[in-house]
């Protein structure tokens, strides 16, 4: 096959070298501009760019800021591709490039369709709580995530999966499905099966401000937060007016939560307050249940284990957080 590739994270990475490893052309690879990051505002290639760089493939590289230009619909055009192959790119396919490949645009997205369709299905299925979730091979349409399914592998998402975690477990899956799907297309064996729009659900980009975490929330809710939110933007909280990423914790239940607090004699404090400290970690009350602090990152430090923060940091009960 002779095929366009567009991606920009780490997810699209595994995919498009397996790709490349099953012996077809990659003719072009299309990926987000190079973004400003950090303090210093440097330049920093995509996952995909420095991907693509190191298999040698620096002149098929392409990053339009809007893929609907003439200029890049006619060089897709003239490429005449077999296939366009899309891993979380980062824009939507205009329906003149929709049209142009022979065996059509094909999809690999992270999650079970139509079950989270949009931007940040990885996120969202740690934060819900979910116990599987999966990578869905699928035709593009014009809507959101709304085409016709080709193929469908579940994996389990296990109790200390973050998004980085996970991210890595579904591109491997992703590696192998749309390697199969390729075949399949080209060999006319590949499925076609209509989504269950009335099953859908829809979800959009993680903002930093979503990290900010609000402890009137249940411990359960804030800890699935936490890992949803690695490696970004992640939570974060203030102590003593200082900025706190919390990258680590685990769940303390209401009753031992209690237990905790009436050995302080203080009874049930607000959600927010320091409710034990040890020189491991330190406990923080939640509307339901606390969270036990493992790992943090200071501001303006390297993140740390929890016992390293308090070797140099003074916590106690009853301080609050927030």
């Amino acid at each position: 096959m002779k095929i366009i590739y567009m991606g920009t994270p780490d997810f699209a990475v595994k995919p498009l070298k397996a790709i490349c490893e099953a012996g077809h052309e990659v003719q072009a690879v299309f990926t987000q501009p190079d973004r400003q990051k950090g303090r210093g505002k440097k330049f920093s290639f995509s996952d995909v760019k420095q991907a693509a760089i190191d298999m040698g493939m620096e002149d098929k590289i392409y990053q339009p800021e809007k893929l609907r230009d003439e200029e890049y619909v006619d060089i897709i055009r003239k490429l005449a591709p077999d296939m366009i192959i899309v891993a979380a790119y980062g824009q939507i396919l205009p329906v003149q490039i929709l049209e142009i490949p022979r065996y059509g645009c094909v999809n690999i997205h992270a999650s079970l369709l139509p079950k989270y369709r949009g931007a940040s299905p990885i996120e969202t299925a740690i934060l819900n709580g979910d116990k599987i979730t999966g990578v869905t091979i699928m035709y593009m349409a014009k809507g959101l995530d709304t085409g016709d399914i080709i193929s469908a592998g579940e994996i389990a998402i296990e109790r200390d999966d973050t998004t980085l975690s996970l991210t890595e477990k579904l591109s491997v899956l992703g590696s192998e499905m749309i390697v199969r799907a390729i075949d399949d297309i080209g060999n006319g064996r590949a499925d076609r099966i209509k989504q269950n729009d009335e099953e859908s659900s829809t979800c959009g980009k993680f903002t930093k401000e979503m990290g900010r975490l609000d402890f009137s929330k249940s411990a359960e809710e804030l800890e699935r937060l936490i890992r949803a939110l690695i490696p970004w933007p992640n939570a974060f909280t203030a102590a003593s007016g200082k900025g706190l990423k919390i990258l680590g914790a685990d769940v303390i239940t209401e009753e031992e939560a209690s237990l905790i607090e009436s050995g302080t004699g203080l009874g049930k404090s607000k959600p927010g307050t320091v409710i034990s400290v040890t020189k491991k970690n330190f406990i923080v009350r939640c509307n339901a249940g606390a969270l036990k602090i493992t790992k943090l990152q200071p501001e303006g430090k390297k993140e740390m284990e929890c016992v390293a923060f308090l070797n140099g940091y003074k916590m106690s009960v009853g301080d609050m957080l927030g």
